[in-house]
């Protein structure tokens, strides 16, 4: 597999090389955002790790420029910064997964392989629309509506929402949702899963009577009408 690491910090970004050659990866190292750009659109990756904090050119900014022209190209961010609202932006900006510096380099490895995972799997076919009582969602349009109203969602909450529309009627864990919809292994230290359903919860249940979304103290949520 061939990696790119974009990373500013040329001492961490030589060890990430180090090790993951160590693994047998193929590695290019980029120093700035507008190289990693450059690198991450000309060239073929099987995956790009990139620091958030980086010169001309945030990681942020790069990730969501890479993920709008190469949208199957899987991205993880790593940096300093570990709060809920961090993580949330970074995967609002599409990455795939996020790791916290400092991180044990076998994390690392088993997020590359999870991110990884699911591009060497064969896709099968999903439903077009998914209808859970007055709640339609349209997997080919990116669009979503209840009783006829249209609802706004981002790129990860439309994802959530489809995950659990298709297993409405069955509870799904944090851990079952971010590893199929996220694709990464549940933090337990953070709340984002919390936090989106919250989003959605805002989005398609506070405006009327029936509610869709349910908690399960300790367990997960579930998707179900009434």
């Amino acid at each position: 597999m061939k990696i790119l690491v974009v990373e500013d910090e040329q001492r961490v970004a030589e060890l990430i090389k180090r090790g993951l050659e160590e693994h047998q990866f193929e590695v290019e190292l980029a120093y700035d955002g507008v190289l990693g750009r450059k690198m991450a659109l000309q060239y073929d990756y099987d995956a790009v790790i990139m620091d958030v904090i980086l010169p001309q050119m945030n990681g942020i900014d790069l990730c969501k420029t890479v993920r709008s022209i190469k949208p199957h190209l899987p991205i993880i961010l790593l940096t300093a910064l570990g709060t809920t609202d961090d993580k949330i932006e970074g995967l609002d900006a599409g990455a795939d997964d996020y790791l916290v510096k400092p991180f044990d380099f076998r994390e690392l490895m088993a997020r590359i392989r999870t991110v990884t995972k699911r591009h060497q799997t064969p896709v099968t076919p999903l439903p077009t629309l998914l209808t859970v009582g007055d709640l339609v969602l349209n997997t080919q349009t990116m669009t979503a509506n209840r009783a006829g109203n249209e609802i706004t969602l981002t790129p990860k909450e439309f994802k959530l929402l489809a995950y659990m529309m298709r297993n409405s009627g069955r509870i799904l864990s944090r851990t079952e949702i971010a590893e199929k919809v996220w694709d990464t292994i549940f933090d337990t230290g953070t709340n984002f899963i919390d936090v989106y359903i919250n989003y959605l919860r805002k989005k398609i249940d506070k405006d009327y009577d029936t509610r869709l979304i349910h908690t399960k103290a300790g367990v997960g949520f579930i998707l179900k009408e009434g």
